[in-house]
């Protein structure tokens, strides 16, 4: 690919991400919750109680960031931790129903944000968004190794 194309490409990703976060945060402060937040509490409400480690794994975040996240929003009553039965030193994390109830505004929330985001998009290209940008972050995680194969296009 030339630069220009390579270049277009970066900065409208770059564009999207800033741009997203920045409206993802707008919405989320009234809720009194910053961006990554919200990720971990819809995980809880989707997998229910977790080892705090492997919901660092499933959030794709660095541990210590996880217990930041976790002592801030035990902090505000929105999750609970406690020792693993089977593992005294892991920490189970689990919402209450503060958070819980939370959870449902934020799924709200989320679906306001998408609805903003791919308003006067055709409805094929909407539904092939998720699988072209979850591709896309596939080809930039760097916990596997980098593949140099080609993806078909979406």
């Amino acid at each position: 690919m030339d630069f220009e194309r390579a270049d277009a490409l970066n900065q409208a990703i770059r564009h999207l991400t800033l741009r997203h976060r920045a409206r993802a945060a707008a919405l989320l402060a009234p809720l009194d919750l910053h961006p990554g937040q919200e990720v971990l509490l819809l995980e809880l409400a989707r997998t229910g109680p977790m080892i705090q480690a492997k919901l660092s794994e499933a959030l794709g975040c660095e541990p210590p960031s996880v217990t930041l996240m976790a002592r801030k929003l035990e902090a505000a009553g929105h999750i609970r931790r406690k020792p693993a039965p089977s593992d005294r030193r892991a920490s189970v994390v689990e919402l209450t129903d503060s958070g819980t109830a939370l959870a449902g505004r934020i799924k709200q929330l989320w679906s306001t944000l998408a609805e903003e985001t791919v308003t006067g998009l055709p409805a094929e290209t909407v539904a092939a968004l998720p699988g072209i940008l979850m591709t896309i972050a596939d080809n930039l995680d760097t916990r596997r190794p980098h593949q140099h194969s080609q993806h078909p296009p979406a």
